[in-house]
């Protein structure tokens, strides 16, 4: 009889564990939602404040950003699973495991993907100094004068930096990066000549193009950029398959009930196919993405997959 209990005893808990999960999707939400998100001021904050608010109204719930900077997946993978926490974040959160001996968290274990908020290209721009117009002139330029000329970026394994590693080995060529504190810094140093590329944000470097403070070579999206005009890709540009963008995803603890992680997912779309917050999003660099959460997963893979290539080859460590 012990036996023969066991298994009633278990299945009657999952029952009411099932019963449970779906009563709370039904009634969900009936309290304040907390969105973590990193330092404030940059892209995924923002992205993170404008879909709050646009959640807000939706859900009939408060969407509190709680911005706790490179902490936040460590926090929302200990959230827990009930929908009241989730997480806007970029791709450290699934690269930083290949820069780091070890992390508290596992990308693919820890999350629960919602969509793919946003995604915005960098643009190659180099010092006007630098007798380069074309993609193909720089890399003949780096060919003719390997360990000569230097990348500015941001932060170890920062998109600037991943970006220029990248540019390295699918162009077969020897350039210098130059660490800086943060994106803007590396961006004042190619303003001053201290370096003679970067890959910058595409807001970030548009007004410097005009005066002729920079020159854009390629925009590195998959296709043509809005946010980078006129400009041709990396890849149509002699280096077929060049992609690298900058994401913002949505996630929530791994476990979180599925039809809340549904109902999330139409209501983030929702949010994002607003001409408003399209033009929002326009305005600060990035383009609306979206996408189900399967394909937030694949995408995941993909990039990791690419980018723990480029930064085991490369040798970075953080």
């Amino acid at each position: 009889m012990r036996g023969k209990g066991k298994p009633i005893v278990l299945t009657g808990l999952l029952f009411l564990t099932a019963n449970v999960s779906s009563q709370m999707a039904q009634d969900y939400p009936t309290k304040p939602i907390r969105m973590l998100a990193p330092e404030i001021g940059g892209a995924s904050d923002i992205v993170a404040r404008l879909i709050a608010q646009g959640l807000s109204a939706s859900l009939g719930q408060q969407i509190v950003v709680d911005n706790r900077g490179s902490i936040t997946p460590e926090l929302g993978a200990r959230a827990l699973a009930d929908g009241y926490t989730i997480l806007a974040y970029g791709s450290p959160l699934w690269l930083t495991g290949f820069l780091r001996d070890k992390v508290p968290w596992d990308a693919l274990k820890s999350f629960a993907p919602i969509t793919l908020a946003a995604s915005s290209p960098n643009v190659l721009v180099v010092h006007p100094a630098i007798a380069a117009t074309s993609v193909k002139d720089l890399i003949a330029l780096a060919k003719a004068k390997p360990g000569e000329l230097n990348f500015s970026s941001g932060s170890t394994g920062a998109a600037t930096h991943l970006t220029g590693e990248l540019f390295k080995a699918m162009a077969g060529i020897n350039i210098v990066r130059v660490p800086y504190k943060g994106n803007g810094p590396a961006l004042t140093a190619l303003l001053g000549g201290q370096v003679q590329l970067m890959f910058g944000n595409a807001g970030a470097v548009a007004p410097h193009l005009k005066p002729g403070r920079l020159r854009a070579l390629a925009v590195t999206s998959v296709a043509p950029s809005a946010l980078a005009p006129g400009l041709p890709t990396m890849a149509a540009s002699g280096l077929p398959g060049f992609r690298a963008d900058v994401p913002t995803g949505i996630f929530a603890p791994y476990g979180t009930p599925v039809k809340v992680v549904s109902l999330l997912n139409t209501e983030i779309l929702n949010v994002l196919n607003k001409p408003d917050i399209k033009e929002k999003f326009f305005a600060i660099g990035v383009e609306v993405a979206g996408g189900t959460p399967a394909e937030l997963a694949a995408y995941i893979k993909a990039d990791m997959a690419k980018w723990g290539k480029v930064i085991k080859d490369a040798g970075i460590h953080e």
